[in-house]
């Protein structure tokens, strides 16, 4: 059960990119959020547009916003920066690979970030389940590789943040002599950290404030606890747990259900445009498989645990949602509060409207949390 001190914590995501979803097409987008109904409008990257959706997520209540990552994605610093210049207290979680900065150089920059914006910022750990993305910015190293390179480099990040003196550090991956930095964050920035295989698990128990999964079933997500936990104890370390799904709200179930087909609809289609598949990204990843082995089994799980669209994907990102009116969704929201989750990063299809439409969930989803034995103070 959650600890009752802890909060219930709502991340969405950002985007640069209007996306049209009216005709229910679907294209390819850079920071679009990586919608699967819609086609991008205007140019990538639109500073009014990044400024409106961030203004959005502040007024329905999100605590933080999700800044993605991919071989393809403008720099995320300078998407962090403009978000958080353009609202008063939402936080950002900025992913990064590492591998790719040197750690010293990661630290500082998310130090520095964090100055200007006093503790709202968050790193994001995505060490990368997909090879062919990792390679287009020039990465060659195994799967388990990398993951060792990020135990390595979370190592000298938390080193660069804390040390008041210079340090050295010899690893397997990097090797520093008489390191410090002028710039230390205070409170510390916290490090949220994704992955499904045991080198995942491994890594991210060692290094993890908060730990995050898939939206798979309620019992995946008790045996993904339980293992993290397990492989915490060690370090003495107990993470925070966030789940990440896709919501289809509406009135009435009939309306949201109707919403879901046309979604998975316009997926297909788009899958169908591309030759049968709707994305290669994440087939080497244990999270997606998951995903994808789940949907094989039903199309709806639990209560309204909806699966179908993970199949059309391939399991590549969050592409689970949970499907209902806005009541059913938050008690949906609920069931993962239950086992123990206290992080909910829900991002819908229409990145605005959808974000918009989630301040109810929100409201609804923190005052059924007073009601649960989990978080009741």
């Amino acid at each position: 059960m959650t600890d009752p001190a802890v909060t219930l914590e709502f991340i969405g995501i950002t985007a640069t990119q209007r996306v049209d979803t009216s005709s229910g097409a679907a294209g390819r987008g850079g920071m679009a959020t990586h919608t699967e109904i819609g086609v991008p409008v205007g140019p990538l990257v639109n500073k009014e547009f990044a400024a409106e959706l961030a203004q959005a997520h502040e007024a329905a209540g999100f605590d933080r916003v999700l800044i993605a990552h991919s071989s393809a994605s403008i720099d995320g610093f300078v998407l962090a920066d403009q978000t958080l210049e353009a609202t008063d207290r939402l936080k950002v979680l900025l992913a990064h690979r590492p591998g790719f900065w040197a750690p010293t150089i990661a630290a500082r920059a998310y130090a520095t970030l964090d100055a200007f914006h006093p503790g709202r910022v968050a790193m994001h750990v995505i060490t990368g389940g997909d090879d062919a993305d990792q390679q287009r910015d020039g990465d060659y190293l195994t799967k388990e590789e990398r993951y060792r390179r990020t135990d390595d480099f979370l190592t000298v990040v938390r080193k660069e943040w804390e040390s008041e003196t210079p340090f050295d550090h010899e690893g397997e991956f990097y090797k520093v002599t008489g390191a410090w930095s002028s710039v230390r964050p205070d409170p510390k920035i916290p490090i949220y950290f994704g992955g499904a295989s045991e080198h995942a698990i491994r890594v991210g128990a060692k290094h993890a404030d908060a730990y995050a999964f898939w939206g798979e079933p309620l019992e995946g997500i008790r045996q993904r606890i339980a293992e993290v936990r397990a492989a915490a104890a060690p370090y003495a370390r107990d993470p925070r747990f966030s789940v990440s799904l896709r919501p289809i709200v509406a009135e009435t179930e009939e309306e949201a259900w109707a919403h879901a087909e046309a979604v998975l609809a316009a997926a297909r289609a788009r899958a169908a445009a591309n030759g049968g598949a709707l994305s290669g990204f994440g087939k080497n990843a244990v999270g997606s498989h998951r995903l994808v082995a789940a949907a094989e089994r039903a199309d709806v799980h639990d209560k309204r645990l909806w699966t179908a669209l993970a199949k059309v994907t391939g399991g590549a990102g969050n592409s689970t949602s949970l499907v209902g009116t806005y009541e059913q969704v938050a008690e949906g929201l609920l069931d993962y509060v239950d086992l123990g989750v206290t992080t909910l990063l829900i991002r819908g299809f229409d990145p605005l409207e959808d974000a918009k439409k989630y301040g109810r969930v929100i409201d609804l989803v923190r005052a059924g949390a007073t009601q649960r034995p989990a978080l009741a103070g």
